[in-house]
């Protein structure tokens, strides 16, 4: 298989939209504060079908446009990743996502190593990104690339949906 990535123009780049966000969850992040560090493990759950509704958004904190980049193997769209330069100063994860055909291949990785790397190229101190407890798929490939987890906030979610359970957490990586 041929992977190839590739900065896009921010106009004309996949959307959000243009991407299945389904994956099944079969465990959960459990945190624990341990002499004031984020520790967490994780926890079998009944499986069940998640799928993230997304969008892109503008957030205005920066007049540096979005930076986009695009997976394609044997020249199909499977993989999009859009940084932001976030109001702190570090790079941001805006958008993360591999088509569900592509998933398991390591685009997710070569995506994130290469939003670390535009980061790095534009003198930002770090990287940070937020997902929810539900995605351990995703939590692994954050901690697996040097990300540390740092904050976490339950209520986040609740003007979405009342009921939810979700938690976001909050990785970060510092160079």
């Amino acid at each position: 298989m041929q992977i190839k990535i590739h900065k896009s123009d921010p106009q004309n780049a996949p959307t959000a939209g243009m991407f299945s966000r389904k994956f099944t969850v079969k465990s959960r992040i459990v945190l624990e504060i341990e002499n004031e560090t984020l520790k967490y493990s994780t926890v079998e759950v009944e499986p069940y079908e998640r799928d993230i509704p997304a969008q892109d958004t503008e957030y205005g904190f920066s007049e540096t446009p979005p930076a986009v980049f695009v997976a394609e193997a044997d020249g199909e769209l499977a993989g999009r990743i859009k940084m932001l330069a976030w109001w702190n100063r570090f790079g941001y994860v805006e958008d993360l996502v591999v088509a569900p055909k592509y998933r398991g291949l390591g685009l997710g990785r070569k995506l994130l190593e290469r939003g670390i790397q535009w980061a790095r190229e534009t003198h930002h101190p770090g990287v940070m990104l937020e997902t929810q407890d539900d995605n351990v798929p995703a939590c692994r490939l954050y901690a697996s690339c040097g990300f540390i987890l740092s904050g976490f906030d339950r209520k986040v979610y609740k003007a979405i949906n009342p009921d939810t359970n979700e938690t976001a957490l909050y990785w970060y990586l510092i160079f």
